[in-house]
């Protein structure tokens, strides 16, 4: 995919343009419609920016570039993106694909702001070029598991795909839970269909499942093979990582799709500058925007800011992580090192834990925060 043409408010602008390679998955196998939110908010934030004037007098354009979940054409997008010219790499929703482009950023020194992807090694060693405005996975997984043993689940099966995300997902929350007595019991859904794992969760006696899969295969069959198993009633599922926040989600499950908490990232009320923004994505998308949208404003916040302060050289841009204080829709980002993480991180994104409300499907109710 090609860029799009240069945001409106442009024509205030002189000079060369600012140029912002933008990661997001836009096409199957991809999670598209996250990279439809997520690419609303970096444009958003990018007209704003040019309507602003732009960064000194210059427009702020986008080349976004579809990742379509591929760790190796987000790795090829990142080479283009360099030899290009850009300021900076921003964007990408899925983790391996945004480990992949944060390895290659690293290798050539260009600036990568990772708008939404949450595994903790994002990198391999610690880097200056790689900053990241998502909480990390230990962070939300570990605030989730809070949340199931405060709603009495301690014996917790989890339907895993293969995945180094998905790996990553299921020894977090066995490392939280075990000392307080929780047992994670894994169903490995290589080897299942949906139907046998109505199954396995009998025999393992678990009170809570949760979908540490795809979407919307397999999530969405085995959603509806658990809830149409009348001897599953009193099991609670549970999507971690997301699943039911998108529209998607309400449209392919109906009332299925309700009551399964998961993890998003939004404090519990906006502010004045969020509230503004919610109401631009959602006239942008015709839909309430996702937490995804607004971390792709927040990521062209937080670089609008250093390339005024800084200029567009890269190397003055990947040292100035540290320097960043930028208010942006869901609190003040500042970003630091943490332990066991390799990259500039803002510690930390509000962090909730959300479902669909059985009465109302679109309405979404706050059932736990940390």
């Amino acid at each position: 995919m090609h860029a799009p043409p240069s945001p409106s408010g442009t024509e205030r602008a002189d000079g060369p343009a600012v140029r912002i390679g933008a990661l997001v998955p836009l096409t199957r196998p991809g999670w598209a419609e996250a990279g439809r939110h997520l690419l609303a908010g970096l444009e958003l934030a990018a007209r704003e920016v040019n309507d602003a004037g732009g960064i000194a007098g210059r427009p702020l354009e986008l080349v976004v570039r579809d990742t379509a979940a591929d760790p190796q054409k987000a790795a090829a997008a990142v080479d283009e993106l360099a030899r290009l010219g850009v300021a900076a790499v921003a964007g990408e929703y899925h983790s391996v694909v945004a480990r992949a482009a944060a390895a290659r950023a690293d290798a050539l020194g260009l600036p990568f702001l990772c708008s939404s992807a949450v595994l903790d090694a994002l990198t391999e060693q610690p880097t200056e070029w790689v900053a990241r405005l998502a909480p990390a996975q230990s962070h939300g997984w570990r605030i989730y598991a809070d949340f199931l043993l405060r709603a009495g689940h301690s014996r917790i099966a989890v339907a895993a795909d293969p995945s180094v995300y998905w790996a990553s997902g299921t020894r977090i929350l066995r490392d939280h839970l075990a000392p307080r007595g929780g047992t994670v019991i894994e169903l490995d859904m290589r080897a299942l269909t949906p139907a046998a794992v109505c199954g396995e969760l009998l025999g393992s006696r678990a009170t809570a499942l949760l979908l540490l899969v795809g979407h919307p295969e397999p999530a969405v069959p085995i959603v509806t093979a658990v809830r149409r198993d009348r001897r599953l009633a009193d099991v609670m599922i549970g999507a971690p990582a997301g699943q039911p926040e998108f529209a998607e989600w309400a449209r392919l499950l109906g009332d299925d799709g309700a009551a399964i908490p998961f993890l998003r990232y939004l404090p519990g009320r906006l502010g004045p500058l969020g509230a503004r923004v919610e109401a631009a994505l959602r006239e942008r998308l015709g839909e309430a925007p996702s937490f995804v949208a607004f971390e792709g404003y927040d990521t062209i916040v937080v670089l609008a800011d250093v390339l005024r302060s800084h200029g567009a050289d890269r190397e003055r841009t990947a040292g100035s992580w540290p320097l960043v204080a930028v208010e942006g829709t869901r609190g003040r980002i500042r970003f630091s090192r943490m332990p066991g993480i390799g990259v500039r991180q803002w510690a930390w994104a509000p962090v909730q834990v959300v479902d669909r409300d059985p009465a109302e499907p679109d309405r979404f109710r706050i059932l736990h925060s940390g």
